[in-house]
This record gives C-alpha cells, structure tokens and sequence, in this order.
C-alpha cells in the first residue's frame, strides 16, 4: 500500500501555484481518513467521475500539535462549489481550510522566490553569430513549451539596435552568463505576521 508522505512546513510555504484542502487533527490511522474523505465527498457528489485521492497524492504535516492532511485538486474532479459548502458545514468536525487560506492565516505567508523559470544556455565557446545564438535560444524556449516567449525574444532581437542589446535580450529569456542571480525574498504577508507575533 502507497504511502502518505510528510511535507514540511517549508514546502507548503512554496506551494503558492497549488490549491488543496486542509483537514486539521486528523489522528489515527492516516489511510482510514484518506479512505473515509474519499468515501465521504464521493456520497456527497463533491468528488466527480470515479476520481478519489490516492494515499500517494495526499501529504502530512504536523503544526501546533496537530497532524494535519492535505488533499490537492491536482489530479480529481471536483465540485468545487459543492466541497466549499461541506468544509464549512463540517468546520468543527475536521477544521477544513484551503492550502490558501492555511499558509498565509497559520504559516505567515507563502515564500515569493523570484527565480528564472528558464533554460539555461552557455554563450562561452559556442558561435557567436548573434543568430546562431536567437536560433539556440529560442529552441531551447520551444522546448520548455515556452513558444510565445521565443517569438517575443525574436521579435525583440531582431528589432534592437546593437550586438550586446540583443544579448541582453535573448539573456533575459534564458539563462546565460550575463543574466543576473535571482533575488530571494519572502512574501509580504510573512512580514505582517512576524510583526503581529512580536
């Protein structure tokens, strides 16, 4: 039988592309409540087309001393409308919450890391024809299933008015050796919080 796996209380605070329900103090034997959630939102008409959570999608943390479970949208139909009424209806028995409300309301806010989501491509010792360049970088974007972003950069590049713009361009589409680190922050939410803890 799949496991249920631990998430730390770090992970949910980088799972701000996510959304899920949280279900507080879930003691006991974790895969009777996995069964039980899946059983109950199936009766309910919440959980759609046979899709149920598999013990291998949901995730536990501990947090305040209780143990808690999260189910993600990802991967089951759902009745959204339907399973926001039943989390309300059910609030004292199980202490639902979204992932979206939990993190910001419990955890002082999801970490906003300012990172490329890019491909990286190395300028040293390759050909430095500026369109052998466009050519290589906007392979790469394709294939990162990033097609728009390629014809903006080509349309850029093409439009700019020196050798080292153009680079500049194509280097904030991809990574290269000229494209700044990528700053690190948390989210301003974190902040209001520590400042009402203190």
């Amino acid at each position: 039988m799949a496991e249920i796996k631990t998430v730390t209380i770090d992970e949910l605070c980088q799972m701000n592309d996510q959304e899920g329900l949280i279900l507080q103090g879930c003691g006991g034997d974790l895969q009777e409540w996995v069964d039980g959630i899946n059983e109950l939102l199936t009766q309910g008409g919440i959980l759609q087309a046979g899709s149920a959570w598999k013990a291998e999608a949901v995730r536990v943390f501990q947090h305040d001393g209780l143990t808690n479970l999260l189910f993600p949208f990802d991967g089951v139909q759902l009745d959204v409308g339907k399973l926001a009424i039943w989390r309300l209806q059910t609030h004292a028995q199980f202490g639902g919450t979204w992932l979206s409300d939990y993190v910001p309301n419990r955890l002082g806010g999801f970490v906003q890391e300012q990172r490329p989501q890019r491909p990286k491509m190395e300028l040293l010792g390759q050909d430095g024809n500026i369109f052998a360049i466009l050519g290589r970088a906007s392979a790469l974007l394709k294939r990162a299933g990033m097609k728009d972003q390629a014809d903006e950069m080509f349309q850029r590049v093409t439009a700019s008015g020196s050798y080292e713009q153009a680079l500049n361009i194509i280097s904030e589409y991809v990574e290269t050796e000229l494209t700044p680190p990528p700053i690190h922050q948390k989210s301003n939410k974190k902040k209001a919080r520590d400042a009402h803890e203190r």
